[in-house]
């Protein structure tokens, strides 16, 4: 597995690997059922692979997932949208497209058996320690995700665990030697923290014009779509016992518990009511369809008009996907199920993504502005006192002494130290992830005497992520991206 790691606005880092997999171990969070490699719904193309559009708004979930998570469920789209999190989702894909490529190139593939292999070690498919077919395929289900499209995405995962084997990691004796005496040089420091809390940031029109100005393309408008829409709601009907019985009779396997086993007529009774209605329901939709497409529509069926795009979308995401498919000529869609409802539509405009006056990207853009302001300012403020600082004075510590600095938090030591000690100056400040800035001054140095237990761990770790961001680096040059979405 590969690990990109990308930095966002300063103050926060975050590794992930997109992968369907993970939508189901986390809780099912995904956007539906998807049509792979159509290229109306394409939104990048990375040398011969396609990224769709709901691949991109199932990576967007799940990252959406995990900041959430990390922010302690505070996070909403206001704060996706400050930190790019679709263009992040974006990256992610493009740079996974990146190593498909390179499978391509090797004519690597994976069998369907080695697909089954993967699946039956899926503890979240599990019934009394083994794989359960039918737990599989409810869960799947229940998460409106098809065997096919989870299947998939699967198989490109192992795909690209296969193409990196070819690629191995190996340590050397040498490399241990320099990683210990790294780990064992001991500085001892006088530093000061500088934190962005402290400064305030003017938000009136007048400061934020000029920014919106240079960075008007980063807030665009959603591509719409204007249709015309019928709707189809659920028909209800009476069926005779005999007619419910022949039905039950000949779709047992629709029928079935928690434990997979087929429910007896009598307690499926109105379930098979329910999909029967649900199939006349459908069946009159279909019907409804063809005739508005030859112009022979009921005048009595009502025919309304509609505006939707991403963030006005009263519908679903797959119902969006498909009409962001259609053209003007090309313009009627099969009827798609929402709810218990049918919606049959045909696309009558598009509106193009165009940037956002000042007023419609105010409410997107103080945020962003509020966060480069006081980068800036925290900077220059780093700058003017870092030679004359007075600070506090640390014991002598390492790059692993994460409680080396009581005043930050382990993950701000972390970042701090592992900058520190790749400095080449005695004396300087360092930009934390956090946005904070620690003014530092190296007072005394020396070497202990320590043993690293885990050194090819570590060693690893970082050949790895000096690797993946080589490799990627050089799969770009090799393979063509094309972005088919403006401001990502």
């Amino acid at each position: 597995m590969i690990t990109w790691m990308q930095r966002h606005r300063k103050y926060l880092i975050i590794t992930i690997w997109i992968s369907t997999i993970a939508f189901v171990g986390a809780g099912f969070v995904g956007w539906g059922q998807y049509n792979y490699g159509d290229k109306a719904g394409a939104v990048a193309k990375v040398g011969e692979i396609e990224i769709t559009r709901g691949e991109l708004q199932q990576s967007y979930s799940s990252l959406y997932a995990q900041y959430n998570q990390m922010f302690q469920g505070d996070f909403d789209e206001e704060k996706a949208k400050s930190f790019g999190l679709e263009k992040q989702a974006l990256n992610q894909l493009t740079n996974q497209a990146l190593i498909l490529n390179l499978a391509l190139s090797y004519n690597l593939a994976i069998s369907d058996q080695e697909v089954l292999a993967e699946l039956k070690t899926q503890k979240y498919f599990f019934k009394d320690g083994y794989f359960d077919k039918e737990i599989y395929k409810s869960a799947l289900s229940r998460s409106n995700i098809s065997m096919k499209d989870y299947e998939a995405d699967l198989k490109k995962q192992l795909l690209i665990q296969k193409t990196l084997k070819l690629l191995p990691i190996k340590i050397n004796d040498n490399e241990k030697k320099i990683l210990n005496t790294i780990i064992n040089i001991a500085d001892r420091v006088e530093y000061k923290i500088l934190s962005e809390d402290s400064i305030n940031i003017d938000t009136s029109d007048k400061s934020l014009k000029p920014f919106w100005e240079t960075s008007k393309q980063n807030f665009m408008t959603d591509i719409a779509y204007e249709l015309k829409v019928i709707k189809q709601e659920p028909i209800i009907k009476e069926y005779t016992d005999s007619k419910i019985k022949e039905y039950y009779t000949d779709n047992k396997n629709h029928f079935k518990d928690n434990d997979g086993k087929i429910i007896i007529f009598k307690n499926a009774k109105e379930d098979v009511i329910a999909e029967l209605n649900a199939k006349a329901t459908k069946d009159i939709a279909l019907r409804t369809y063809i005739n508005y497409k030859k112009g022979k529509l009921s005048k009595d069926v009502k025919i309304d008009k509609i505006t939707i795009s991403d963030s006005n979308n009263p519908f679903n995401a797959k119902a969006l996907e498909k009409i962001s498919g259609l053209k003007i000529i090309s313009p009627y869609l099969k009827p798609i199920l929402v709810g218990d409802t049918y919606y049959i539509f045909e696309l009558v405009k598009i509106y193009p993504s165009v940037p956002k006056s000042f007023e419609e990207a105010k409410k997107s853009l103080i945020p962003l502005f509020i966060a480069e302001q006081k980068r800036v300012k925290l900077l220059e403020m780093a700058k003017s006192s870092v030679e004359t600082f007075r600070g506090k004075l640390s014991d002598f510590i390492t790059n692993s002494d994460i409680n080396a600095i009581p005043e930050l938090n382990s993950a701000d030591t972390n970042d701090f130290l592992a900058k520190l000690f790749v400095q080449d100056n005695k004396k300087g400040y360092i930009t934390l992830n956090s946005g904070n800035i620690v003014l530092f001054n190296i007072m005394e140095q020396k070497l202990l005497n320590k043993q690293n237990k885990n050194q090819e761990d570590s060693i690893f770790k970082l050949k790895n992520t000096m690797f993946n961001e080589g490799l990627i680096k050089n799969l770009k040059s090799k393979y063509k991206t094309e972005i088919f979405i403006q401001g990502l």
